[in-house]
Parts: structure tokens; C-alpha cells; sequence
């Protein structure tokens, strides 16, 4: 059975492809289309999943698009009876809807010679949140949480899983929300783009909560558990809010309303410089998030007893807060998938529809409510599932771009031997160069994970001062992260857990910071990524080789980009090369030395 599964019409759109159960591919549209959070239908992604797949799309059997049109229509209906929003809001909202519900039409345009013959299925937006990641976490079975700005009526669901049972006990419905509070925190200090949110929470640890109060004002806690905003300070409940995602990147209105600057304080400009005022505010946003999160888990644990928690949504991409569950709430266990957003609803839509079509096949009728059962097939703990790199592919491209490499002093050579190839490459890091790393198949999800990374010594306090200047021409706040061997994790972290994917932020161990400082937060933290050897062997070989060398286990490690999605192709990988000061380009076995002086 082939089932694609979908992230369309929305930021980060994706696709998956799933075989009898199993996650064979996966992508986001931006890596393809170049452009940061492509939104739209994810065409070119369906077709990498099929090539990789090695089938045509006249043989899947089911497509799955994580969002469902007519979901809780009582609750819509009711809420505009009462609460009677402006009318070019409602009319909006129909449109997106009509354009959702062309799934049909959208393959025949971009698949014209190879119809797709099966069966499209609409899956309910925090049910597929919630499959994305309890139906492919380790757990038997444990609390399943979805969070973020709103998908089909709702900002929040929660419920349990058991074996490969799943339900939605319970939501926080429109206009209320967690995401768009923190969004609208985010446009008024500054920053406008679509997924901008990581830049406040790399901003807080620099100011300090003593915004709480005001927050407190924003968001109002119950005592179920739920959250409700103080609607007074934005506008999306009742306006029309600009959200712009047909085929490119998305774009979202603003959110708050003037009241808002009238409790904080003035907005700042995108281009106004950052004051403590706003170093303050971000801290306070990030301390009122982790205060109604926390307090919804603590009531869901109460509720459901059980020590295991699996988390998705937008807003579980707050690994400052991921990181603190297991101090402030009972929860002892956490997974969190590689594409925890919206992207990762693509896999969560394919894998409910999975367990649909077993249902059926078993004559058990699917329940209308939400609630289904199967059987569990695929546990993910590898998010290397994109686009691999191929030999030949690297050979033609060093061939059109011979004379530009020559043009810039670049020695090209290629080592074959795996273990020499991480014994050299660690050591132009330990010398202070910046390495661009592209090996095996691209990432899952937002992160780089060691095969589209850029890669640096982590004990040069300069370090972040020279990616800046070389590559990245970033805000100067943001932090870089630690990727480390698995086995050294308690030796240099004060939590010991297993995070692949980079979703949570821990202390540093106090003796350790001064030793590792370009990836040691200002507050001490870091965001790291635990290397294992089953699942990146050549990434965990040349961490080890640098450990060997240096005395650490960790190796800086930020996306392959400057200011665009994370590369995906060799072209790509060479491209980015040239028009940075990067040192070093290792590519499969290709070296390709930038000569100083």
C-alpha cells in the first residue's frame, strides 16, 4: 500500500511517501523552490517522493492532506453567530477553504501524464499533528499534545495513545492560541516574516521577565488546564488578517491590535536598533508561554497518569521550553518528531490514513469523531530522508563549475577512505576553518541534522564573530548548536536525554561552558543534537575524530545556507560555497580547499 501524505496550501508545505506502513521519503517544498517556507501544493516534493520511491503516481493508492475543510463546522457556525467578525474575514476564510479542496486539480496540472487514480482524504489538522507523533514515537503508549496557531478551527488538541490506538480528548478552539500570541509578540518587536519566532527565543535569554505582569494580561490561564487570549489586544478574532500562501513565501498580517502598544510600549521597526526594552519583552513573552504550556501538561498528567509525552505543533518547536519539561511538569519521557510544525502533518496524515485503510480491510468502520485504531508499523529515529548524493552528480557539477572553483584558488581532491576523510576534515575544523559538511540524504524537518551542516571548532569564543562575517550575516544574538557523540551527553550537559533532532535546549555543564563557548548560550544553555553511530555513521566518525584530537565531543554545527533554505543538491552545496568565505566544501568524498592568502 503507497499512501502520500501532505502539507499543502500553508507554510512549509511538504510531502511524504509511505510504503506498507514505512516512511520512505520525505521533503519540504522550499528545498526544491528555494524559497524559505514555500507555501502552496508541495508538487515538487510528490515528485522527489515518487523518484525516490521508484513509482509512478497512477500506483498510490491513497493521498492523505493534513488539513480537513469541513472540520468542527458547529463550532464555526457558532462563533460567527455570536461573535459576528467582519464579513471580508468570513468570505476570506471561504476562499481558502474552496482553494484547499483542490487536491484533484492540483496533481492533473502537475502531473498531467501521470493521473493519480486513488483516494484523496482530508485528516483533521491536530489529528494529524498528533499521529505525527505518537504513531511514530517508541512509546506504547503515553500523552499526545498538539500546539500551535491554528489548523481547521482549533489551536491546540490533546489526548492518548495506546499501541496504535489515538484519540482527541480535548482542544482549545479559534480565536484562542499559544502560536498567536507568540506571533504576535514577534511581529511587535520587529520581526515580520512567517516562522520569525526563533528569533525572539534566541533573543530572551539576553533581557529579563520583567514584562510578566503585562503577559499575564495577553494571556489568561483556567483552571482545566486551556488558555484564552484578552482578545482586546489583536485582531484576528474579528478582521481580516492578510495571510498570503498560493506559491511562494507566506506571508501573515499583523496580529495584534494598537491596545498592545499601548501596554508595552512602542513597536519597534524591522530596521530599529535592539534595545533592553525588547530584550525584556522577549523574555517575558517566552517566560508567559512556558507558564500556560507547563500548566497544560500538568493538568494532563494529572488527568491521564501516564509518564510519557509526545509532542507536535508549531509551537513544539520551542526547544527552550521542550527543554524544561522534565524539570517543571511530572512528564519523565519526551518525542518529539524531526518536522514537529506543519511540515511534519504531511507524515501524520499518511500514517492515520494507513491506519484508516487497515481498519477498513478489517471491517472496522473508522470513527467519525477522531478516534482510530491499528496496528504500529514504523518508529522514526532517523530524519535523514531526503534527497541523497550521488557520485555522478557530484562529478558534474565540479565539472560546470571548474573554472569559478579555479578562479578562487580551490584545490579539488577526493579521499576514499571514510575514516581518513574524518580524520582530515576534523582537523581543518580544530584549526579554526569553516567546513561545509554534504553527505547521504538531506534532512527531515528544519534542522540540520550532519548532512546539510556547516561545521566548526566549538571551543573558539570568535567563533559566531566569524561565521557572521564569513556566511551567515545573521542577527548576532542567535545562537549556534552542539552536535555530540550520544555516550558523552551526560559528561557535558546537565540533563542526560536522548534529542537527535534538536528540539530541546539544556544546561551546559558549569565546568564545561568556558571550554565550548561558541555553542554555550548566554545563559548557559545549549540547543544540541545527540549523534548516534546506527544512524549517521560518517557524522558520528568525524565527531569522534575531532574528540580524539581536541579532547571534546562536539562540533558547532548550523544549517548549509546563507539566508535561504538549507541546501539540497551538490549545485546547490557548490553555489553557496562560492559566494561565501566558507573554507573548506567536503562533499561525499570530494574535498574541495579553499587556499588562504
Amino acid at each position: 500500500m503507497l499512501v502520500i501524505g501532505l502539507n499543502a496550501y500553508h507554510g512549509d508545505a511538504s510531502a511524504c511517501i509511505v510504503r506498507d506502513g514505512r516512511v520512505v521519503a520525505a521533503a519540504e517544498e522550499e528545498r526544491f523552490r528555494r524559497i524559505k517556507h514555500w507555501a502552496g501544493f508541495p508538487s515538487e516534493a510528490i515528485g522527489y517522493c515518487l523518484k525516490e520511491a521508484g513509482v509512478s503516481l497512477r500506483q498510490v493508492d491513497h493521498i492523505a492532506v493534513n488539513s480537513q475543510p469541513g472540520a468542527n463546522i458547529m463550532r464555526r457556525f457558532s462563533y460567527a453567530a455570536i461573535q459576528r467578525p467582519a464579513l471580508t474575514l468570513i468570505l476570506d476564510r471561504l476562499r481558502n477553504q474552496n482553494k484547499r479542496a483542490s487536491v484533484a486539480g492540483e496533481l492533473l496540472a502537475a502531473f498531467p501524464d501521470d493521473r493519480f487514480e486513488g483516494t484523496v482524504h482530508r485528516v483533521e489538522h491536530h489529528l494529524a499533528h498528533l499521529a505525527s507523533a505518537f504513531l511514530v514515537s517508541p512509546f506504547e503508549e503515553a500523552v499526545a499534545v498538539s500546539v500551535d496557531g491554528f489548523g481547521d478551527f482549533a489551536s491546540a488538541g490533546w489526548g492518548v495513545g495506546r499501541n496504535a490506538n489515538l484519540s482527541i480528548d480535548g482542544r482549545v478552539w479559534f480565536p484562542h492560541s499559544l502560536g498567536a500570541f507568540y506571533q504576535a509578540v514577534t511581529q511587535y518587536l520587529g520581526f515580520p516574516h512567517y516562522g520569525d519566532e526563533y528569533k525572539v527565543m534566541g533573543l530572551a535569554p539576553y533581557g529579563e521577565a520583567k514584562y510578566l505582569r503585562e503577559m499575564s494580561e495577553l494571556v489568561r490561564l483556567h483552571d482545566d488546564g486551556t488558555f484564552s487570549l484578552n482578545l482586546a489586544y489583536f485582531r484576528h478574532h474579528k478582521e481580516k488578517i492578510d495571510y498570503e500562501w498560493s506559491g511562494g513565501s507566506p506571508h501573515v498580517g499583523t496580529l495584534f491590535a494598537p491596545a498592545l502598544a499601548s501596554l508595552l510600549g512602542p513597536t519597534r521597526g524591522a530596521e530599529d536598533p535592539i534595545e533592553d526594552r525588547h530584550r525584556h519583552i522577549a523574555r517575558s513573552a517566552q517566560a508567559m508561554y512556558e507558564q500556560a504550556f507547563f500548566h497544560l501538561l500538568v493538568k494532563l498528567h494529572a488527568r491521564y497518569g501516564l509518564d510519557s509525552l509526545t509532542l507536535a505543533g508549531g509551537c513544539a518547536m520551542n526547544s527552550v521550553a521542550n527543554g524544561k519539561i522534565k524539570r517543571s511538569t511530572p512528564f519523565k519521557r519526551l518525542y518529539i518528531q524531526a518536522a514537529a510544525g506543519d511540515a511534519g502533518g504531511a507524515i501524520g496524515a499518511a500514517v492515520v490514513v494507513c491506519q484508516r485503510v487497515i481498519k477498513v480491510d478489517n471491517r472496522r468502520p473508522p470513527n467519525a469523531l477522531g478516534e482510530h485504531r491499528g496496528i504500529r508499523r514504523f518508529v522514526m529515529d532517523s530524519a535523514y530522508l531526503g534527497p541523497d548524493t550521488y557520485d555522478d552528480e557530484v562529478a558534474a557539477v565540479l565539472r560546470e563549475r571548474r573554472s569559478e572553483l579555479s578562479a578562487q584558488r580551490c584545490e579539488i581532491s577526493s579521499v576514499s577512505e571514510e575514516d581518513e576523510l574524518c580524520r582530515l576534515t576534523a582537523a581543518e575544523i580544530a584549526t579554526g576553518r569553516v567546513i561545509g559538511w554534504f553527505q547521504g540524504r538531506m534532512e527531515w524537518g528544519p534542522r540540520a541534522l550532519g548532512n546539510r551542516s556547516i561545521v566548526c571548532d566549538p571551543r573558539r569564543g570568535d567563533m559566531k564573530v566569524i561565521l557572521n562575517q564569513k556566511i551567515k550575516r545573521r542577527e548576532s544574538f542567535r545562537p549556534f548548536a552542539p552536535s555530540i557523540l550520544r555516550e558523552e551527553v551526560a559528561n557535558w550537559f546537565e540533563e542526560e536525554d536522548d534529542v537527535p533532532f534538536m528540539m530541546q535546549v539544556f544546561q551546559v555543564r558549569e565546568e564545561k561552558r568556558s571550554l565550548i563557548p561558541a555553542v554555550t548560550h548566554v545563559d548557559g544553555s545549549g540547543r544540541l543534537q545527540t549523534v548516534h553511530f546506527d544512524t549517521n555513521p560518517r557524522y558520528h566518525k568525524l565527531i569522534q575524530a575531532f574528540h580524539k584530537l581536541t579532547g571534546v565531543p562536539i562540533l558547532l554545527n548550523t544549517s548549509f545556507n546563507e539566508n535561504e533554505p538549507i541546501v539540497c543538491r551538490p549545485h546547490e552545496a557548490v553555489d553557496c560555497f562560492l559566494r561565501t568565505k566558507m573554507d573548506l566544501l567536503v562533499l561525499g568524498n570530494t574535498v574541495i580547499n579553499r587556499q588562504i592568502g
